[in-house]
């Protein structure tokens, strides 16, 4: 990625210089949050097992505290965009992560079921709060050509949260159990909120320099006028080109965050019969997937294809490919298997989002990126909220083998779900508009 664009020679090469330095501790630190989010996202399906057990619940009451997490993100993404765009980023981020930690901390401390949903209440409403200012962030300090490619490394971040989430938790909740483990996370939260605070800056000119407009067009560009909240929601809406991108995410999301997200450990465990060190290995394909196919995918819509459009559609026949595939074959699959799987899972459902987020951010203009991009991201989670207990009530209406384990009919099943999910999304990317060529010439 190039750090040294052209500038108009009367423009203050050291501030520049500083500028293009300073942009990489503000993606360190919010990518550090955004590794939180991913923790919070997928941490149950880690512990799930203890969890019921702890607090003798079921299958369909442990998709519902997994799901109202996404219940809450997804409620506050219109909320995300419209205060990104008026209060700004950095004093959004900190005060909602502030609200997270104190989430994480309660939960690992809840004497009963209760407190643990509300728990999960707080940590959902202060970490949806991290990825639409980040975008907002993230547009005003990289160039357009850049921003599919900074989506995707930081898409790789929140694999890395993935990883922490499944196999370091795995570890954690282990040596020291799952209360110490979220309670140390919350901890950990409030020291990503301070350095939010004293080192984020929502754009390049709050701190006295150039922006990359500046740099790029060569001369002074005063900073775009705000939209009114309801006015650029009413834009946003109003297009017809939003839809498609829309409805992918909420039936795309809804496979991975139900499946991939809470159901897929207690599939390799009950069907296959791995302990839980195992399905945490092959769940961490999840993570590895995101790490290593998210800034490739980013690449390779930026440089390689030269298209928003063409990755959606090659991602969706490989994800039905591979859903009717696990669908004929639920438990006749070797271990590697497993493995290969999982990460071409993750690369097709999880690391293809960047694309959903960038085609977005540019059906629209810049000062409307926290409120397009807040508009399509209450879709993923609202299919994540959907899904989970969704998943659960078609494995509960299958008669249990063993109690606190579920029958392969059910999961097969389940899998049919996922594959007609998979082929309705498939379905959408066809009538997706291309934006690359206005991205490329904007």
């Amino acid at each position: 990625m190039n750090n040294k664009p052209e500038h108009h020679p009367s423009m203050n090469a050291s501030l520049v210089a500083k500028m293009l330095r300073y942009r990489w501790w503000i993606f360190l630190i919010l990518g550090v949050a955004y590794l939180l989010v991913y923790f919070h996202r997928l941490s149950l399906s880690v512990v799930a097992d203890d969890l019921i057990f702890e607090f003798a619940t079921s299958a369909g009451v442990m998709g519902l505290l997994s799901s109202i997490y996404f219940y809450c993100y997804a409620v506050m993404q219109l909320p995300a965009g419209l205060l990104s765009d008026s209060i700004g980023p950095r004093r959004t981020v900190s005060a909602f992560l502030l609200v997270a930690a104190a989430g994480s901390i309660m939960f690992g401390m809840a004497p009963t079921i209760e407190v643990a949903f509300f728990s999960r209440v707080l940590v959902g409403f202060g970490v949806s709060m991290v990825f639409i200012p980040t975008m907002k962030i993230l547009a005003q300090w990289f160039r357009k050509d850049e921003f599919a490619s900074m989506a995707g490394l930081f898409n790789a971040v929140g694999g890395m949260g993935v990883l922490a989430g499944t196999w370091l938790l795995g570890y954690m909740a282990q040596s020291m159990g799952w209360r110490i483990s979220f309670v140390l996370i919350g901890a950990g939260t409030l020291v990503i909120v301070v350095l939010a605070w004293l080192v984020v800056r929502d754009r390049p000119q709050d701190k006295g320099w150039p922006s990359i407009a500046d740099i790029e067009n060569q001369q002074a560009t005063p900073p775009p006028a705000a939209i009114p909240l309801l006015a650029g929601l009413g834009r946003v809406l109003s297009e017809k080109s939003f839809w498609p991108v829309a409805v992918w995410f909420f039936f795309d999301c809804g496979l991975f965050f139900g499946f991939g997200g809470l159901w897929a450990g207690p599939y390799l465990m009950h069907v296959y019969g791995l302990s839980r060190a195992q399905a945490g290995g092959v769940l961490s394909m999840i993570a590895w997937g995101m790490i290593i196919g998210s800034p490739l995918m980013g690449f390779f819509s930026d440089r390689v294809v030269k298209s928003r459009k063409k990755p959606f559609i090659i991602c969706g026949v490989v994800l039905c490919a591979e859903m009717l595939f696990l669908y004929l074959n639920p438990d006749g699959l070797s271990l590697a298997a497993l493995y290969g799987v999982f990460f071409v899972f993750s690369i097709c459902a999880s690391s293809i989002v960047i694309v959903g987020f960038t085609t977005t951010k540019e059906l629209f203009p810049v000062s409307m990126a926290g409120t397009s991009v807040g508009a399509v991201n209450l879709f993923p989670f609202l299919g994540g909220a959907i899904y989970m207990p969704l998943l659960g009530r078609v494995l509960d209406s299958v008669p249990q083998p063993t109690p606190g384990s579920y029958a392969l009919e059910g999961y097969t099943l389940m899998l049919l779900v996922l594959l007609a999910s998979a082929v309705a999304a498939l379905c959408c990317t066809f009538f997706m508009k291309e934006t690359f060529t206005k991205q490329a010439h904007g």
